[in-house]
């Protein structure tokens, strides 16, 4: 039926999620994520800016690499 395939897909979903959910959690203190050499922060008196460039060109190749792997089927 059609609703098995929509079934797998809520799964791997729901396990991508998790498993990112994980990344954001721990992988700052493992990882050293979001304080790459890359990332922008620029402290004026009391503000902050910070943009994390390398972070974020990280996720996005790691992400494209999954999304290959994956149509490769």
């Amino acid at each position: 039926m059609a609703f098995e395939g929509i079934g797998r897909l809520l799964i791997f979903l729901g396990l991508i999620l998790a498993l990112f959910g994980m990344v954001i959690t721990f992988g700052g203190r493992i990882l050293n994520i979001g304080r790459l050499p890359g990332d922008i922060v620029i402290r004026r008196g009391n503000f902050t800016f910070y943009f994390p460039l390398a972070t974020s060109i990280l996720i996005s190749v790691a992400l494209s690499l999954i999304g290959w792997f994956i149509s490769r089927r």
